[in-house]
């Protein structure tokens, strides 16, 4: 491989680096958490107020991963 191929494809693996870290551990916490709320209302048949409808569950588990990916993706939260 030429030289200068082998620069230009160096330089663009650096800069299309993502910055993905490990979430905190109190990010981990309030997402599990909310995964697990919704778990029991669907499974356990739980009153959770809130959790009633299939709706609300679906967006309450959506809700428990966007927790997560943005303690992924952000540094310090």
């Amino acid at each position: 491989m030429p030289k200068a191929h082998a620069e230009a494809v160096h330089m663009v693996e650096t800069t299309n680096r993502m910055g993905l870290k490990a979430p905190g551990i109190l990010t981990f916490i309030i997402s599990m958490t909310v995964m697990l709320a919704v778990m029991f209302a669907k499974y356990f048949n739980a009153t959770i107020p809130g959790l009633t409808g299939e709706a609300t569950q679906f967006t309450g588990l959506l809700v428990a991963y966007a927790i997560l990916m943005i303690g992924c993706l952000v540094r310090g939260f």
